[in-house]
This record gives structure tokens, sequence and C-alpha cells, in this order.
């Protein structure tokens, strides 16, 4: 059994404290890195792939599980940083310029999306993500001259300082690489002021606002950090999928996004990571499994949507706080063997809960 106690002042502020958990982080790095070595490509791209939902996951979680604002329309995002991406080596911009660019980008259109979502809370501002994602989409198809309309974009490739990173092992190391930048970033933020004035908001932004924290404020840049991390991951799936069209960012794909950080875990970046790969292992389970099924089921259209669904409806019923929420407890039963009880994640009871603040 492990008791935490602080003996200095830094103690508090760092990430890692203690020698088993640089030891575990390292060796899930060190797999990280062997996994190209040791697996077949199929994994490899797959893993990659999941590495890139992991990331946009990572984008919504900042919106939605640290100051609690819903978004059905992540994907217009993701369709932002791609697009912008993949017009800015069309223009001979290096890699390193452009993937900045399209993160810029996005962070300007999610401050653009922010001013006049901040006006709405819960149902109706799901509506206006979700009214702004489909108008996305139709803007991507019709915007022929940039976008090249539903005939698709060419994306580049990948090449910085003269090497070409297009490759299946450069490129999976580009996007863990990515993931580890990213994850190091926002810990980081959400730790310090800005994190606690996110959760603040989230809490009570009656309370928060008492506390003289710009509700407001924080809000809207909630919505530029959140927009600019899902346009780098829209950056990254550019170069996955090599063409773009309007068909790859629809609605499901905003549907994925909200159940990666549902069923992760509200509030939690590891529950952001650990959502994206359930949740981005579905559709590969599903093609393993149709064989199976036998013609008549393995034919039925929206397959794939149930099994969301299914697991959904498993989380919401048997692990409300999501796959976090059970790793904290496998956690806490390791560490205070053989006196952990069941009682110490109990949830209690709440009574009432006021917003207005006016």
């Amino acid at each position: 059994m492990r008791f935490d106690y602080d003996t200095s002042y830094r103690d508090g502020k760092r990430l890692l404290r203690y020698p088993s958990q640089w030891l575990s982080y390292g060796l899930l790095l060190a797999l990280a890195l062997a996994v190209p070595w040791l697996l077949p490509k199929y994994y490899v791209g797959e893993l990659t792939y999941l590495y890139i939902l992991a990331i946009a996951s990572l984008g919504l979680m900042v919106l939605s599980g640290y100051t609690g604002q819903v978004s059905l329309g992540h994907s217009a995002f993701v369709a932002v940083g791609a697009y912008a991406h993949a017009w800015c080596l069309a223009q001979g911009l290096p890699f390193g310029l452009s993937i900045v660019l399209a993160t810029g980008i996005s962070a300007l259109v999610g401050l653009a999306v922010g001013l006049p979502a901040i006006r709405v809370s819960g149902l109706y501002l799901a509506m206006v993500t979700l009214a702004f994602a489909i108008l996305i989409e139709h803007v991507l198809g019709r915007w022929k001259s940039v976008t090249g309309g539903f005939n698709g974009l060419p994306v580049g490739d990948p090449v910085v300082f003269g090497f070409d990173l297009s490759g299946l092992k450069s490129f999976y190391y580009l996007c863990l690489a990515g993931l580890v930048l990213v994850l190091v970033l926002l810990v980081n933020l959400l730790r310090g002021q800005t994190g606690r004035a996110f959760v603040g908001v989230r809490d009570s932004e009656a309370a928060a606002a008492s506390l003289g924290i710009w509700v407001s404020g924080h809000k809207v840049l909630a919505f530029v950090i959140s927009a600019a991390v899902t346009g780098f991951a829209g950056a990254l799936l550019a170069h996955h999928v090599r063409h773009l069209t309007p068909e790859g960012f629809n609605l499901l794909l905003s549907l994925e996004l909200v159940l990666m950080v549902t069923i992760g875990g509200l509030g939690s970046l590891r529950g952001a990571v650990l959502g994206a790969f359930l949740i981005g292992m579905v559709p590969p389970f599903i093609s393993q499994v149709k064989p199976m099924l036998g013609d008549r089921i393995a034919k039925q259209f929206g397959l794939e949507i149930f099994f969301f669904g299914l697991i959904l409806a498993f989380f919401v019923l048997f692990e409300p706080k999501g796959l976090n929420g059970r790793w904290l407890k496998i956690k806490a039963f390791f560490q205070t063997f053989p006196l952990y009880r069941k009682d110490v994640f109990k949830r209690g009871k709440s009574y009432m809960k006021s917003e207005r603040y006016r």
C-alpha cells in the first residue's frame, strides 16, 4: 500500500512522482516504439489510425469533458484541418508550416463557432454544432476550386528536411510523436490555472462567475483549443487516407468522437485515449466477425452503429465513469489490497443544481 505525502512544493507539480510511474510509462513508450518491428503491417496501419483518432478525441475532451459543452459537430474541425493542410501542401508550402497553418485555421474556425455558440448550452448547443457540421460537409462538396468537390482532393506526401515520411513505419512514428506532444501539452495546460477554470465552468457556472472566472471567455477558449487539436488530427488523417472526400467527414465521425469521450470517461485525458482505442477497434472487429454471423445478419445495414449503441448502453448501465473509472478501480484494488472497498467509488446523490447567475 502506498500513501501520497508531499515533502516539498515541487512534489505536487510533478507529472510522474514515483519510480513505478516512470517505469510503467517508459515500458509503454518502449512498446509503442517497438510495434512496427513486432507486428504485421496491417496492425501497424490500424494503430496509426488509432493514434490519429486519439488526438481528435483529446480535442473533444477539452470541450466536453472539461468545460461541459456538448458538441456533435467535431467532424467539421477534422475536415477543416485535413483540407487546409492538403491545400497548403498543394500550394508548395513545406510540411511543418502547412500543418501549423492547418491547426491555426481550425482554431480560427473554432473561434468563429464558439463566439455565437456560447449563448446557448445543452441540447441547443448540440444542435448548433450539428448544423455547423452539416454546413461544412456541404461547403466541401460545393467549393470545387479549393476542395475538389465530390471528386476529392489528393494529399501530398509528408516531407520533412528532405525525408519522406509517407512510409508505413515513418508515418507511424510521426503520429505517435504527435499524440505524445498533444498529451504533454494538454496535461500541462489542464493542470494549471486554465484547466482549473475549465473545471469550474463545467461544474457550476454560477460558482465560477462568483469566484471571478470569466465564464464566456473560457468557454470560447475551450472551443479554440479543442478545434486546434482536432484540426491537427485532421491534418494527420489527410496523409493516412491520402485522398480527401466530403463523405469521409460525415456525422458518423462526430458520433464516434462523442462515444470516445463518453465511454472513455468525461474529464480524463487518459479516458479519451482509451475510448478512442476501443471505438476505433470496433469496425475492424466487425469485419472479422461478419463471416461468422451468416449472410442474413452480415448484410444488414447499420451493423456498425448497432455495435456502437450496444457498447454505449453497456457502459451507461454498468460503468458510468467509463474506461478511466474502471482503470482507477483496478489500480486502487492493487494499491490497497487487501483493504480495498467498493464503497470508495460509490457515487453520492445530487439533490440540486442551479446555473443561474444573473
